[in-house]
């Protein structure tokens, strides 16, 4: 992890039991799987559209969140995704969410990197990184645990 009075990247990596192709679809076919409810705005349905132009949004009723826009993908080792995430998004500071799928020997390493700059919060990125960490952290690893357990099946 970085952290600057300008902006912050960190880095998660984990490996997934599955290949390549298996942990792209549980990424970006089944994110409503696995995907923390606790970190979204209503606990409602996730879905990424897999197109540059594309949304990372939750929808629940007549609500709707664009947590955000998808710039690039690379089926199956890359996508790009640019904004926000939580209360990052009303901050107007600017995001890159990259994953990236390896094949490694005993499955697929994925790299989960988010580089963020922008006018800082009150206490400063130094100290907010560090809570965006282990929030990522948390959100690949949820991602694992949904891969571990379809692996099973």
């Amino acid at each position: 992890m970085h952290a600057s009075e300008g902006g912050f990247i960190i880095e998660n990596t984990r490996i997934s039991p599955r290949d390549p192709q298996v942990t792209w679809q549980a990424l970006v076919a089944d994110v409503d799987n696995w995907w923390p409810k606790d970190h979204s705005w209503w606990r409602g349905t996730f879905t990424i559209d897999t197109t540059a132009g594309g949304c990372f949004c939750e929808r629940v009723g007549a609500n709707s969140a664009e947590h955000m826009r998808i710039s690039l993908v690379e089926s199956p080792s890359t996508l790009i995704m640019t904004g926000g995430l939580g209360p990052l998004q009303g901050m107007g500071v600017y995001g890159a969410l990259a994953w990236t799928l390896t094949p490694v020997e005993s499955g697929t390493r994925v790299t989960l990197t988010y580089k963020v700059h922008g006018y800082a919060p009150p206490a400063g990125f130094v100290e907010f990184a560090p809570v965006v960490d282990k929030v990522q952290a948390l959100q690949l690893g949820a991602l694992m645990t949904y891969l571990s357990q379809s692996s099973d099946e």
